[in-house]
């Protein structure tokens, strides 16, 4: 009997193990950056909270991009020299200029 019991939480075990650790089982980033959620954030009318959570961009840099809107495109961030090309790269693809 004690086998038994011991064979069928063993099994239990073993089973439910990869459900502990499939994605749908972790819990979301409620941080998480537009890169990892596919929406871009606009630069003319993202909070300097949201601009916040790009890579290589923290909130002194956020509050400059806020400070210099509006942007007629994404380039004008190293053009007006707000961020420097090297954070612009990582950034280039989460990020819009739309025109309103």
């Amino acid at each position: 009997m004690k086998k038994t019991l011991l064979g069928l939480l063993a099994a239990l075990a073993i089973a439910a193990a990869p459900l502990a650790h499939s994605p749908d089982a972790r819990a979301a980033d409620p941080k998480a950056a537009p890169a990892q959620t596919g929406a871009k954030l606009d630069l003319n009318s993202a909070s300097a909270e949201e601009l916040a959570t790009l890579k290589g961009i923290g909130p002194v840099r956020a509050e400059a991009i806020v400070k210099g809107r509006p942007y007629k495109g994404k380039d004008d961030l190293v053009r007006r020299k707000i961020v420097p090309q090297s954070v612009y790269d990582q950034i280039r693809e989460d990020v819009v200029a739309r025109q309103k």
